[in-house]
């Protein structure tokens, strides 16, 4: 052979032998939640079990962009904070909003009073006001108004807020009742310059709102609190001809208008309403839902419908909770235990009952968040992000769980098993991330993927059932090999 090929041969063994070298390893950290007893803990050492899962990730296969995770601000959390020590307070602000903590970003509040408010009350106390020259926002300067700068104050990435009326003030409605009802086409004018009214109030506070649902439980809610009914169609017009063009006209155009707003059995009559055409869809900027119709079914089905007539709208999870429950103090095993109920328990007619079985509320909220990000939903917002020991205070006493409870008489503060469920989502899945697609050999297990804008993937893993597994997963041909205890959520992060 001549000399030129043996010193071609030995510099192309040369290039080949520098790539192997540079040749990257994949990064990753994981972090778990567990009955066991981890919360966001690092992992570091994996056992190796008889249960194998193999999960193939598919990063050139996007789907939805994430608008965010979070929480609501209620005036009943509001009061609670400032009923805590400024240590406290500041704790969970910070762990709710640091970037050390659950990072929020994508956050509610109501409009006028709700349930989960002290007494009922409106921005509107004077009665045929029809301009709202008498409109104020006096009624939360004490409590909501600062928890919700106080947490702007501590988020480096910032959130979006947007706002649920739950009710019209009563001289607004058919019936003159905070409870049930409808608004009076006399009013829709009225009614759409209060959502106009409302944004100048909050910007005058240094509060940017993002946007809003039209109405909370259009549906209604049994009769119970504050309500005020639409159907489809009137939902629709009131948008289309009142809201939509008084946004436009007053400059607010660009806030975001989010239609239905409850449970998810019912979206397919609301979304053929909402989207019907052009210029119904013009002002619709997606579709808010709730998770009550059912402890555990995520309804993939209403969800994928939903997406489908409304590819490029948002899709957002707008409230959830552990709702007609007294909350739990200072237990963790209670929260992943299946005892908790829900409304349905008691009243779901028969038909109904078997959607709402007991249920334990970390499989709850890991089950549907995952359900939902596999199904199109692009944002999941918890409900009241404190809570005292009795599940309040409202006014109604309908009594709810929240990730954080507190004791304000004896200024302490439990983070429950769901602090640290959200945290998951929440920490490592950043708005504008892309939920990716991919393979999942084990039905038990329950996972989704996202890939952030700085490139990052987030992978989160919820193992409902009582056996460890080992996980093989696979990326752009490269394997890694972890575990999953029983009972477990897992986030990984992959950083190359």
């Amino acid at each position: 052979m001549k000399k030129h090929n043996f010193i071609v041969i030995f510099i192309i063994m040369i290039v080949l032998s520098s790539c192997n070298v540079e040749q990257k390893k994949m990064n990753f950290e994981v972090f778990e939640t567990s009955k066991a007893g981890n919360k966001l803990t690092k992992i570091t050492k994996f056992k190796t079990h008889d249960s194998v899962v193999t999960i193939n990730l598919k990063p050139e296969q996007t789907l939805q962009t994430i608008s965010g995770f979070g929480g609501a601000f209620t005036e009943s959390s509001a009061y609670l904070l400032n009923k805590l020590s400024k240590k406290n307070r500041d704790t969970i602000i910070q762990a709710y909003f640091a970037k050390d903590g659950a990072n929020y970003s994508l956050t509610r509040t109501h409009m006028n009073s709700c349930d989960f408010s002290l007494t009922n009350y409106s921005y509107t106390p004077v009665e045929g006001d029809k301009n709202l020259e008498h409109f104020t926002i006096k009624e939360d300067m004490d409590d909501l108004i600062p928890m919700i700068k106080d947490a702007l104050a501590v988020s480096e990435d910032g959130f979006n807020i947007f706002a649920s009326p739950w009710s019209a003030a009563p001289w607004m409605k058919d019936n003159n009742k905070w409870v049930g009802g409808k608004l009076l086409p006399e009013y829709y004018d009225t009614w759409a310059l209060f959502f106009s009214k409302y944004i100048e109030a909050y910007k005058a506070q240094g509060i940017e709102i993002w946007g809003f649902t039209v109405e909370n439980e259009p549906h209604g809610n049994g009769n119970n609190w504050e309500s005020m009914h639409f159907s489809p169609k009137e939902m629709t017009d009131f948008v289309q001809f009142h809201l939509g063009p008084k946004l436009e006209t007053d400059g607010y155009g660009d806030k975001i208008i989010l239609g239905y707003d409850q449970n998810r059995a019912g979206l397919k009559e609301w979304v053929d309403e909402m989207y019907r055409d052009e210029a119904s869809s013009k002002y619709f900027h997606g579709t808010a839902i709730h998770w009550y119709e059912s402890t555990y079914d995520y309804f993939p089905e209403a969800l994928q419908y939903a997406h489908n007539k409304a590819p490029n709208k948002y899709l957002i999870e707008t409230e959830g909770c552990i709702d007609s429950q007294v909350p739990v103090w200072q237990d963790d095993a209670w929260y992943w235990k299946k005892e908790a109920t829900d409304w349905g328990w008691d009243w779901a007619p028969d038909e109904d009952k078997h959607l709402h079985p007991k249920y334990s509320p970390v499989n709850r909220y890991a089950r549907d968040i995952i359900g939902c990000l596999n199904n199109w939903v692009d944002g999941w917002v918890d409900w009241n992000m404190v809570l005292d020991k009795q599940g309040g205070p409202n006014w109604f006493e309908n009594w709810c769980v929240a990730p954080v409870i507190v004791d304000p008489d004896k200024d302490e503060v439990y983070f429950t098993p769901l602090y640290y469920t959200m945290a998951h989502f929440s920490k490592y899945i950043r708005p504008k991330a892309k939920v990716i697609s991919h393979s999942n050999s084990n039905e038990d297990l329950m996972v989704t993927a996202a890939q952030n804008l700085d490139g990052t993937i987030s992978v989160v893993l919820f193992n409902e059932f009582d056996t460890p597994k080992s996980i093989r997963l696979t990326l752009n041909d490269e394997t890694i090999e972890f575990s999953i205890d029983a009972q477990a959520i897992q986030t990984l992060i992959i950083t190359n």
